[in-house]
C-alpha cells in the first residue's frame, strides 16, 4: 500500500465552503501559521468580536501608544484557548524574532503569543501591522486533510493584504477570489467523478 502524499498548507487561508457546520468556522477564513503531521494551528482572520485593541490593552494594564491601532478590533481566532492571546504579524527586521513566543511562518508574517509584542505596541514600538486575536484553530494529526477531503473547506495561498488592508467584511469574498472566481458560485455539495 502506498503512503499518501503529505500536504503542507502552512501560509495558506482554508476558506469555509457554504454549508460548514460548525457554526466556529461558517463564513470563516482562517489564515494556518503551522500544519505538519502532527496537525494544524490558524487563526480565523475575518471574525471581529466585541473588543477593541484599546480595551484588550487596558485589560492588560498596558497603555496604548499606537492611535492607528486603538480602534482595531480583536479577532475570534477560533475556539482552542479562547482566553489566550495570539498576535499575527509581520517579520520584523532579518534574524530571530525579538520576542519571547514566536512562531516564524514561512512568507514573512510571524505569530506571537507572549506579552513582550504587547508591551513593545503599547510603548509605540512593535510590529506595524498587526491581527490580533483571542484563541486560535487547532486540528489534530489527519483532522484537517478529512475535512478538506468532505469538501469543508477550500485552500489557497495566503495573501498578508487580504489579512492586514482589505476592510473584514471582504476578506472572504477577496480570499475566494484568489482561486479565480466567484464566491457566488461556490456549493456546498460535494462533487464526486
Amino acid at each position: 500500500m502506498a503512503s499518501a502524499t503529505r500536504i503542507d498548507l502552512t501560509n495558506q487561508f482554508l476558506i469555509a465552503m457554504p454549508g460548514m457546520a460548525d457554526d466556529n468556522f461558517a463564513g470563516s477564513v482562517v489564515y494556518l501559521c503551522e500544519h505538519s503531521e502532527r496537525g494544524a494551528l490558524g487563526l480565523v482572520i475575518n471574525k471581529p468580536i466585541d473588543i477593541k485593541l484599546k480595551n484588550l490593552f487596558e485589560k492588560v494594564e498596558l497603555p496604548l501608544a499606537r492611535a492607528e491601532l486603538a480602534e482595531q478590533p480583536v479577532f475570534f481566532g477560533g475556539p482552542v484557548q479562547t482566553e489566550r492571546g495570539f498576535v499575527l504579524h509581520e517579520k520584523q527586521g532579518e534574524g530571530q524574532s525579538p520576542y519571547t513566543s514566536t512562531m516564524s511562518v514561512p512568507g514573512g508574517l510571524e505569530m506571537t503569543t507572549s506579552k513582550d509584542v504587547l508591551e513593545a505596541m503599547a510603548g509605540g514600538a512593535g510590529p506595524r501591522r498587526v491581527l490580533v486575536t483571542l484563541g486560535c484553530s487547532g486540528w489534530s494529526a489527519g483532522q484537517l486533510e478529512e475535512e478538506i477531503g468532505r469538501n469543508g473547506w477550500l485552500t489557497v495561498g495566503a495573501d498578508p493584504a487580504i489579512i492586514f488592508d482589505t476592510p473584514v467584511p471582504q476578506r472572504y469574498e477577496r480570499a475566494v477570489s484568489l482561486l479565480g472566481f466567484d464566491p457566488r458560485m461556490l456549493s456546498n455539495e460535494a462533487g464526486h467523478a
